[in-house]
């Protein structure tokens, strides 16, 4: 007696679902393929794992098309797909793509009778001996197909296609290769929006089945986009069903640098807002620049460490505008000199007006209360954003210039990846000024003022900065501490933007999170002694980014990029300490250097 395989025996709360970057185009599966502008071709371009023709039994020929009206004696499955496919194999010394672990499924949709078609689908293939031998290429029978006990009858190369709640014997299922069904058995959902939940758990709990099996499942009728891709892929759908075969190869060539997971969160710091919004004498300044962030940037870390950020327990919140004097789309340089002097210049203009003049920046303004200045950055520390904070250059290249600079700067403390030759005239100069060191974990004893280059520090998180930030931050404040007239640190979160300008979203979300313990940090020492500001923002926004999917309870997030260069909307501006009331509303880059020196009850023009 036939073992029977009954599909309502398991258990239906088990839902089997994968992670999103598992995916390829090897689970792509061209849906009515021979529509392409360039059937079998386009698909196989692209590396999709799986290809769909309809074949009409005609005069023993076997012809392509949809429907019986559409047939054309032109078309031929031989012509579309046995000839192509023979040439595939023969060119990747038979294997059908040159990965000989990447499989293609042909899948084979029967329209007229199905031991007719089939016996001649047999024969025809029998002429193409290199297909039939080839270990990389799967035939899946669908559409009219042979009763499941009669399966077996059929060469050990064809498989078939079944259909979920269909009970199959043990010999029948061992030909199955997958399973297919009509999406809209399940749900109505036409891929807006989310899809409601009950329908979710119909589909979930049909995968869940195939997959209990061993068999991959694909579902027709389906809604065909983007909102949906990330749906059918985040259930486990094994074979996303397309009709937009570049679209949906881009989507998954892209997918690794468009989801991200975060395995591990952190605990934020608990703020205590005593001093918050108070109108009271403020000696500490911390600004905190994250590169390229804007509220995207920000909310996708939020996702990502689970529903939590430092910088979103901070009560006072405005939007900075970041054009620049010569244009809508700001670059750092103009970006963080709007911040240092409180004047618009020309994109890549640091420390300088629009007519190239010397701006009065704010180290050199604060020194004549006696404040020392700060400088960190995750990033080179030439670079646009901390070099607008002590040099005075039109182009911000101009790497040897703006090291000069430095020598002449009110800088104390100056943090940052940097290159130097043993050698270099520059370096010498440094050392004259400054105690040079190479890396914060040889600073104990030292200080200011203080020129560490290191090189972690131009590490990516993804790269082992690790808490490099977080050790520069907590030395200078314990260093500034001790001076009773205050300090001024500026500190850069600078691979956010390299992330945005990449499109890859791992980068972005792990530098944010780790510009977010920083903040963290910045909001303890705030509440430490009462007379500290902090303040958190962003140059401008890079990348474009649109948050597409997200799951608070496991770190997940999504999203597209609509740029690879800088965006002209505004980015959000947040405070916490006394004065940070200052900092609400809506207003130019160049205000919150104002609302700085009139925090700190400096005149300036």
């Amino acid at each position: 007696m036939r073992v029977v395989i009954i599909f309502i025996l398991w258990l239906s709360g088990l839902f089997v679902t994968a992670q999103p970057t598992t995916y390829s185009t090897a689970n792509a599966h061209s849906h009515n393929d021979y529509v392409q502008a360039f059937p079998f071709w386009s698909a196989w371009k692209q590396g999709f794992g799986s290809i769909e023709a309809d074949i009409f039994l005609q005069q023993e020929s076997l012809l392509v098309a949809h429907e019986k009206s559409q047939l054309n004696i032109h078309n031929t499955l031989d012509s579309l797909y046995f000839k192509p496919l023979q040439r595939a194999i023969l060119q990747n010394k038979g294997q059908v793509y040159p990965d000989s672990n990447r499989f293609l499924q042909l899948m084979i949709d029967i329209k007229t009778e199905a031991r007719s078609t089939l016996s001649v689908l047999v024969d025809s293939l029998k002429k193409y001996p290199v297909l039939i031998n080839c270990p990389t290429l799967i035939i899946t029978i669908s559409g009219n197909r042979p009763a499941p006990e009669e399966f077996v009858n059929w060469p050990s190369w064809i498989h078939f296609d079944a259909v979920p709640g269909i009970i199959y014997s043990s010999q029948a299922l061992a030909k199955v290769e997958m399973f297919s069904d009509n999406f809209k058995k399940y749900s109505s959902w036409n891929g807006k929006g989310r899809m409601p939940e009950l329908e979710k758990t119909a589909l979930l709990s049909v995968i869940n089945r195939s997959h209990q099996s061993g068999k991959k499942i694909r579902f027709w009728n389906a809604p065909d986009g983007l909102n949906s891709w990330y749906a059918f892929t985040s259930m486990g759908v094994d074979y996303i069903n397309t009709d937009q075969v570049e679209g949906l190869g881009t989507f998954f060539r892209q997918l690794p640098d468009r989801f991200h997971e975060q395995k591990q969160g952190y605990d934020l710091y608990q703020p205590q807002w005593r001093n918050d919004g108070l109108d009271k004498p403020v000696k500490n300044i911390i600004l905190l620049i994250g590169d390229g962030t804007g509220l995207p940037q920000w909310y996708s870390g939020y996702t990502a460490n689970r529903g939590k950020l430092n910088v979103f327990n901070m009560k006072s919140t405005g939007y900075s505008k970041t054009s620049s004097y010569d244009n809508y789309i700001t670059d750092s340089a103009p970006g963080a000199t709007a911040f240092s002097s409180g004047k618009k210049t020309n994109n890549r203009a640091v420390g300088v007006d629009h007519t190239g003049k010397k701006l009065l920046l704010i180290p050199a303004i604060i020194r004549s209360k006696g404040m020392k200045t700060g400088i960190i950055t995750s990033g080179d520390l030439r670079d646009a954003t901390p070099a607008a904070f002590y040099a005075h250059q039109p182009e911000r290249s101009n790497y040897k210039q703006i090291l000069n600079d430095l020598l002449e700067a009110p800088v104390d403390i100056i943090m940052g990846a940097c290159e130097l030759s043993a050698g270099d005239s520059i370096l010498l100069a440094l050392k004259k000024k400054f105690t040079v060191k190479h890396s914060v974990d040889s600073l104990a004893g030292t200080r200011a003022p203080l020129f560490v280059a290191d090189k972690r520090a131009g590490f990516s998180m993804q790269h082992g900065r690790g808490n490099w930030a977080q050790q520069a931050f907590r030395y200078t404040t314990e260093q500034f501490s001790k001076n009773k007239a205050g300090f001024f640190l500026m500190l850069e979160g600078a691979q956010i933007d390299h992330g945005g300008h990449a499109n890859k979203l791992p980068y972005v979300v792990t530098e944010l999170l780790d510009f977010d313990q920083v903040i963290g940090e910045a909001m303890r020492f705030a509440d430490s002694n009462g007379e500290t500001l902090v303040i958190v923002t962003g140059d401008h926004e890079t990348g474009g980014l649109t948050l597409t999917d997200g799951d608070y309870t496991k770190g997940t997030i999504s999203g597209q990029f609509s740029t690879g260069d800088h965006t002209a909307v505004p980015v959000p501006v947040f405070a916490y300490g006394p004065q940070s009331h200052l900092f609400t509303g809506v207003y130019e880059n160049t205000e919150i250097f104002r609302k700085i020196v009139k925090a700190l009850a400096i005149p300036h023009q």
